[in-house]
């Protein structure tokens, strides 16, 4: 872990500000005690990580990429799809609404353990790479503004979950949906066979 005293514009210390942000709705959430207080607090947890993960994708990742070492950026990318995925079945008018709050914990875990990892690995190396990370930071707040303002462009993560129409939501519904399935082909199959009689 190095020093993070930056000024609030470097892009290392845009991305922690970030961090802490996320950090603090998550553990928000967790002390929140009515659905309506855990409602709010989640909707602003997925505005603040869709930005970011915007910022980092667009901006930080591409800048820093080469100087990091692919392993360390491809883990990155990944953890960034499975969040998405995540943020697109919370958003989903599908949405799973028993499963809710356990799948916004699921992100927040998955959240706190990427930010671990680019916080001791990855912004560590990205801080010897020779650039000017102020105007970087700049940068990146400039289109962080544009993306609250305007809102995040859709992502294939959303578009993946939108066609799903709520199926395959939570292992849970899987296996209810299957269920039912099987019952419907079984009787089916049942009626077919006295028909045969």
């Amino acid at each position: 872990m190095f020093d993070w005293a930056l000024s609030a514009d470097h892009a290392i210390a845009v991305l922690k500000h970030d961090h802490d942000t996320v950090q603090d709705l998550f553990d928000k959430f967790e002390k929140a005690e009515t659905p309506a207080a855990k409602h709010k607090i989640m909707d602003k947890a997925l505005t603040e990580l869709k930005v970011h993960a915007v910022i980092e994708e667009e901006i930080f990742y591409p800048t820093v990429r080469a100087h990091v070492g692919e392993k360390v950026m491809s883990e990155a990318d990944e953890e960034h799809h499975v969040a998405k995925v995540l943020i697109a079945e919370l958003e989903s008018k599908h949405a799973d609404r028993e499963h809710l709050h356990a799948k916004f914990a699921v992100l927040a875990e998955s959240i706190r353990h990427h930010i671990k990892e680019e916080e001791n690995e990855m912004l560590p190396k990205a801080k010897e790479v020779d650039i000017d990370f102020k105007a970087l930071g700049r940068r990146m707040l400039d289109r962080k503004n544009e993306l609250l303002k305007d809102g995040v462009p859709p992502d294939s993560e959303h578009a993946m979950v939108a066609r799903s129409n709520g199926k395959a939501d939570s292992p849970a519904a899987t296996a209810t949906q299957r269920k039912a399935a099987t019952t419907r082909r079984s009787a089916r199959t049942r009626k077919s066979s006295h028909m045969s009689n």
